[in-house]
């Protein structure tokens, strides 16, 4: 009985709360028994010994002892046979506790998922295109070409900002931490009010960057041009973050109640909304300010050039609000601090991007409407790619290892476009909505009689073929960011979606750029490059 008695105590398995009765079979060897003793909670501790010291011992019946199961072993115990028993005190009778599994997403739902917000997003930088195809001949675009230069730091801001607050809001709905009120609301006004601290200081840099990226070739400088530029790109970044921001938040609440996965719609929509909103508002307020100091007569007596001056001393003002609220909300406070690096990298890599359309829309004019749409679908299609390796990394553990399977530094090009893993079959998926996608595109600002460029074969082979290019390459930069900021303990959701957008900008605008210089040197030679 002694010995009995020891190996009963020997194989009593460690438990934690919330757990139903697990089957032992005690004819297991010992070495495969121990692997599935864990350490027991307080509370458990308290009443097996209570079970000891009254002699209570474990039920038994048919070699096999009773035992309980947590759902934190659970996979840890998937050789054990597990049956219904009315012995827990936790449990009603005929209640199991188990851990829910989640289902792997098949290629086809995934599609479907990303497909619908994906054309909505086209159609929305299809409407920027057209925006920008026809403010191009604005008078304060004319007479500021900074203000190209701009163009693709704010457009950027839907990566630096409103991808990177849907791709961390996606991760916290996607880990259940958005699932009561309280908190929720908590991490919205944390995260609302963060970016507007950050589209405020990005905007005035972007201003920054266009004056110097402008005019010290020139060597001049004209101070109502550089106040028009200032608040221009800072009343845009901040409105713009305000709308799109809310509608990120309403959508990523709207998915969850239907049982759709947030990181396939919401950076989607963000960008559907993004490029047009923002370029609407740029132009519609530079071209306010511009007729405020006088437009193309700066000595004209009813002038208002005190209206960009109180803009820029406005959002001084309200800045440290924000970053008050931001350092006392526990979702935010950490971002505050270490967010800064990549949105302000990101702003300067669009900004050179922003360059070279200043460059080549000087050159080719059809390239204005076309801008938009290579650049938005670029980094839509590499912020859901993003998003869900982010996703996928923080529900295997924390920022700073990573998982055995994970990828480890430069990933096997076959291995990224034709392995047979989730993520490889998310790439092949969103390389297959490339060129469909901007075939519509394409036809659509063709129906619409946008732009300055004949839609011939030729211009579609070339087109298409850098767009292809583009995504690749970033899909491809993608799984090796998001794995590499992981390790060195960064947050990808906060780093790498505004570094990977703006990468997405850079590459969009230059091999549009180049696309367009090809097709002029094989055409005729004329401003209509398709023909």
């Amino acid at each position: 009985m002694q010995e009995e008695s020891v190996r009963q105590r020997k194989m009593v398995p460690k438990i934690e709360p919330q757990s139903h009765a697990l089957h032992i079979n005690t004819n297991m060897p010992d070495s495969d028994l121990d692997q599935t003793i864990h350490r027991r909670s307080p509370r458990e501790k308290k009443k097996f010994e209570y079970r000891e010291q009254n002699n209570a011992s474990p039920m038994t019946g048919n070699n096999e002892e009773i035992y309980e199961e947590t759902s934190d072993t659970h996979p840890l115990l998937n050789h054990i046979d597990v049956r219904q028993t009315l012995e827990s005190s936790d449990l009603d009778p005929g209640e199991v506790r188990m851990r829910p599994t989640e289902k792997e997403e098949s290629s086809f739902s995934l599609a479907l998922q990303v497909f619908i917000p994906y054309l909505i997003a086209g159609f929305g930088m299809v409407g920027a295109g057209m925006v920008l195809d026809v403010v191009q001949h604005w008078d304060v675009f004319t007479q500021i070409s900074e203000v190209f230069i701009l163009v693709p730091a704010l457009l950027g801001l839907k990566g630096n900002l409103e991808m990177t607050l849907a791709s961390r809001l996606s991760t916290q709905a996607n880990l259940g931490n958005m699932d009561t009120s309280k908190e929720q609301w908590k991490m919205i006004g944390g995260n609302m009010a963060l970016i507007q601290a950050q589209a405020v200081v990005v905007g005035f840099l972007a201003s920054i960057a266009a004056m110097v990226f402008g005019w010290i070739p020139e060597g001049k400088f004209d101070i109502n041009h550089g106040l028009l530029l200032c608040a221009s790109s800072v009343l845009t970044a901040s409105l713009a973050s305000l709308i799109l921001g809310s509608i990120m938040v309403a959508v990523i609440i709207l998915s969850r109640k239907c049982n759709i996965n947030p990181d396939n719609v919401a950076t989607p929509i963000a960008a559907s909304l993004g490029d047009l909103t923002t370029l609407t508002l740029l132009a519609s307020i530079s071209a306010v300010l511009f007729k405020a100091i006088g437009g193309e007569n700066p000595e004209h007596p009813e002038r208002q050039e005190w209206l960009a001056p109180v803009i820029i001393s406005l959002f001084l003002v309200l800045t440290p609000i924000w970053i008050v609220i931001s350092h006392k909300n526990k979702y935010t406070h950490e971002v505050l601090y270490t967010g800064w690096t990549p949105v302000i990298c990101a702003m300067v890599i669009s900004s050179i991007g922003g360059l070279i359309l200043d460059s080549a829309v000087s050159s080719y004019h059809g390239i204005a409407v076309f801008q938009p749409v290579i650049n938005g679908v670029g980094g839509n299609l590499v912020a859901v790619q993003a998003s869900r390796l982010s996703t996928s990394l923080h529900k295997a553990g924390k920022p700073g290892t990573l998982p055995e399977n994970a990828q480890h530094g430069c990933g096997n090009p076959l291995t990224t476009f034709c392995g047979k893993g989730l993520h490889s079959r998310t790439v092949r998926v969103l390389l297959f909505m490339v060129i469909p996608g901007h075939l519509i595109f394409m036809y659509t600002i063709h129906f619409m009689n946008a732009g300055h460029t004949t839609i011939t074969l030729i211009f579609a082979v070339v087109y298409l073929s850098a767009a292809m290019l583009q995504v690749m390459l970033l899909l491809y930069l993608a799984g090796w960011m998001v794995h590499h900021m992981w390790k060195i303990g960064d947050d990808p959701d906060n780093f790498a979606i505004p570094y990977l957008t703006a990468v997405g900008d850079l590459l969009g605008t230059g091999l549009l750029a180049i696309a367009f210089q090809i097709l002029y040197m094989v055409g005729d030679k004329d401003a209509d490059v398709g023909d």
